[in-house]
């Protein structure tokens, strides 16, 4: 048996056909079935806490995970027979960035930017702090005014920018620095003694930059917009890795590129003898 292949994937307009394109009616079915084959594990990687990756499983009929990296990259859990362990180590590696503090401790340096309005508290975690703000926002200025917020206190913290299209609402989350997509799975691939050679992410928004440009092999499924396939091609371009990165174009096995289909259509750029599986897969 060749070693695994660790398919690593956003969920939200990436797996999960909640964006406003079209999705090939095969395209989950296909996925489900390749799920199962004992030479793939499978990633969920998102910005969901448990419980909404539990409903997006049940609601959307997607595979269980081997793995899934919760709440933005701040959250570890193994997947075992329907068992969901939390990584204790994981916790105790980012945690380091904060020196110690949680979420809460923060909110008291940002509290009086009135731009920033606290999400619910079942979307915070011990390592994650998350805003709503207005999705027509001078975002990148009011990012950096958290960032030295932050640094001038030496909390070293990534600060994500995102936007809820179907609620129309900007959404800050505030992380340890290495509480980031691509950190998590390259620390999940270490722990599991898996070559970063052997995995492959795909996405679709821009909070899944840094993982797409994080030199991991990356794919962005064609119902991306535009401006975030312009950005990643930008950053990878000035890394001089551009082929780390597969834009899905559709017309794989007759699907069109958006959503699990794009994913689909990656991964076989990436590890060609996955076509025959997939090929298998199809009813």
């Amino acid at each position: 048996m060749t070693s695994m292949i660790y398919l690593c994937s956003d969920l939200d307009r990436t797996i999960l056909p909640n964006g406003s394109q079209e999705e090939s009616p095969q395209a989950r079915s296909v996925l489900r079935r390749l799920a199962k084959h004992p030479e793939i594990a499978l990633v969920y990687v998102t910005g969901r806490n448990k419980a909404l990756i539990h409903d997006a499983i049940k609601d959307f009929d997607i595979p269980e995970p081997n793995y899934a990296i919760g709440d933005v990259g701040t959250t570890l859990y193994s997947v075992t027979d329907g068992r969901w362990k939390m990584t204790a180590s994981w916790s105790q590696h980012i945690g380091k960035d904060w020196k110690g503090l949680v979420a809460y401790d923060l909110t008291g340096l940002l509290e009086d930017l009135d731009e920033l309005q606290l999400q619910e508290p079942e979307k915070q975690n011990r390592h994650k702090l998350s805003y709503y703000a207005n999705c027509m926002a001078d975002y990148s200025r009011l990012v950096d005014k958290i960032r030295r917020r932050l640094q001038a206190k030496g909390i070293a913290a990534s600060v994500i920018w995102s936007v809820d299209e179907p609620n129309n609402v900007g959404l800050i989350d505030i992380l340890p620095e290495h509480a980031s997509k691509p950190h998590a799975i390259k620390f999940l691939l270490k722990t599991q003694g898996i070559s970063e050679q052997r995995a492959v992410f795909a996405g679709d928004s821009g909070n899944d930059l840094d993982a797409l440009t994080s030199g991991l092999q990356a794919v962005l499924v064609k119902n991306a917009a535009q401006d975030v396939k312009n950005k990643a091609l930008e950053i990878l371009s000035h890394k001089q890795m551009t082929g780390r990165l597969y834009l899905a174009r559709g017309d794989f096995f007759g699907m069109n590129g958006n959503y699990s289909a794009g994913v689909l259509e990656g991964l076989v750029h990436f590890f060609p003898e996955t076509e025959h599986w997939i090929r298998e897969a199809i009813p």
